[in-house]
């Protein structure tokens, strides 16, 4: 027989979850459309890390970036061993952008590991959110205490 549903049962709140916040760091077109993000402080991290760390970071992420969209004679050997090879190339090997988005992948990891982390807040590699701003999560106290 089927069970009943009161409409308390519905209602009920789910267990309070951690205190998360986050701050978006927007992509800076002032120099054309290459993928690069804006280095200004947000205010909601004042107080959690020191401004200079923050855009360090963030210099090194764009520096990372420009050098993946930088295009010179290996970007372009590689571009035509793709046309050769009717692009099977890419099955056996990465793309030079691929390898500078693994290389970011691994800076961020690290930042978070080293810096972020241990001050409650935590770097979203942008790829996860489509290139369109990098993410910090802000927690209500460091993780892992």
């Amino acid at each position: 027989m089927a069970e009943a549903h009161r409409m308390d049962d519905v209602a009920r709140t789910p267990p309070a979850a951690p205190n998360i916040q986050k701050v978006f760091i927007q992509r800076d077109f002032s120099e054309g459309t290459g993928c690069k993000f804006q280095s200004k402080f947000p205010p909601e991290l004042e107080g959690r890390i020191e401004r200079t760390a923050f855009e360090a970071t963030i210099t090194r992420i764009n520096e990372l970036f420009g050098e993946a969209e930088r295009v010179g004679g290996a970007t372009y050997c590689e571009g035509c061993m793709g046309c050769l090879t009717a692009y099977l190339i890419y099955l056996c090997i990465d793309t030079h952008y691929e390898k500078v988005l693994k290389r970011i992948a691994r800076h961020i990891q690290e930042q978070n590991e080293n810096i972020y982390i241990p001050r409650g807040l935590q770097l979203v590699d942008p790829i996860e959110r489509g290139l369109r701003v990098l993410e910090i999560v802000i927690y209500d106290s460091p993780v892992g205490r």
